[in-house]
């Protein structure tokens, strides 16, 4: 296996603006990439790209030193070593579940007994070793998307892209399905991309996350970096909960702001001058307390273990909090914040 590297790449239709347009990727091997962004803002057509279903207009994709497409030419999908799960499974309803796993193999001509080896491996480790005879009808729809893993595990592939594969299953079998993309990329050690609209699914997965927005990437780290340290107002808006504020800084604060400074930045709200920065606050970083700003209740939703609040504060800006006791809407509390994030 090698790493896979996107240079300078871009896509365009020719509708007006370019699908995709600059993006610059390095994705390690054995990696699990999360490809995470609102509908239409590219990240399908970027992995449609690496799949060979579609050719840049512009850059290149590499997997290692070997070249797989630029705008002159482009490496068929057959020829990339390359598994592809799809949203709607993608079964032949008339097979087996173990003919559906197998028939990459039977494309490739393989023997008798690897075809039967690999077939058992890999139900095997989606746990579907005893629905080998059964057909995709009979199956979950968990069960299905697993067979669809299965499929891809036996031609030992380079690279696993999933478009969006839990788009279609209930929230018990997403957490389960999202065990099983856990478990299967440990015993694979394949390099896994995946494209979601669903931030909490690319957060408990992926060993990095990329962040796009109409076609262009916004940044690219780890899951508990993007969340504690995102760049620019759109990540931060688009990762978590957080409320992005708009405050007065004293010149040369620092990224990470501390309740000391935080406390003296919500006494000035209405007072604060000078140049405005946005600064990010996450709802688990507000709390309610007798001192503080004032901030008024507009909102107040019951999530189960607490409730989850929106905030105005005196100059109209929102907040959001967590509490475990409800505040009616329209109630007056006061908040101090522990910690920020300057944007």
């Amino acid at each position: 296996m090698a790493k896979l590297i996107l240079n300078n790449v871009g896509k365009d239709f020719g509708s007006g603006r370019p699908a995709v347009s600059g993006l610059s990727l390095e994705v390690r091997e054995g990696g699990f990439l999360a490809l995470l962004g609102p509908s239409g803002c590219g990240k399908t057509t970027v992995l449609r790209m690496i799949a060979g279903f579609e050719a840049p207009s512009d850059g290149a994709i590499f997997l290692g030193e070997r070249l797989l497409a630029n705008a002159a030419q482009s490496l068929p999908p057959e020829r990339r070593n390359m598994a592809m799960v799809f949203q709607s499974y993608a079964l032949w309803p008339h097979m087996s579940v173990a003919d559906n796993v197998g028939y990459p193999l039977k494309v490739r001509g393989v023997s008798r007994e690897a075809y039967r080896s690999r077939i058992g491996e890999a139900l095997e480790t989606v746990r579907l070793a005893d629905h080998a005879d059964r057909r995709p009808a009979e199956l979950s729809g968990g069960q299905r998307q697993r067979v669809a893993l299965a499929r891809c595990l036996v031609t030992h592939p380079d690279v696993v892209l999933l478009d969006e594969p839990l788009a279609n299953l209930d929230r018990h079998l997403r957490q389960e399905m999202e065990e099983t993309f856990r478990e299967f990329h440990q015993r694979s050690g394949a390099t896994m991309i995946y494209v979601t609209h669903d931030q909490s699914e690319a957060m408990a997965l992926a060993t990095d996350v990329a962040v796009m927005s109409q076609g262009k990437l916004l940044q690219v780290a780890p899951p508990e970096e993007i969340y504690a340290r995102p760049e620019g107002r759109l990540v931060g808006s688009l990762i978590g909960r957080g409320a992005v504020l708009s405050l007065a800084l004293p010149e040369g604060a620092p990224r990470k702001l501390g309740r000391d400074m935080l406390r003296g930045l919500f006494a000035a709200l209405l007072s604060g001058h000078g140049p405005k920065a946005d600064i990010l606050v996450r709802p688990e970083d507000v709390h309610l307390s007798g001192e503080g700003a004032a901030a008024r209740v507009r909102s107040s939703l019951y999530e189960g273990e607490r409730y989850s609040l929106t905030l105005e504060l005196e100059d109209g800006q929102i907040l959001r909090a967590f509490s475990r006791h409800r505040p009616g809407a329209g109630d007056t509390v006061h908040v101090t914040v522990a910690s920020a994030w300057r944007l």
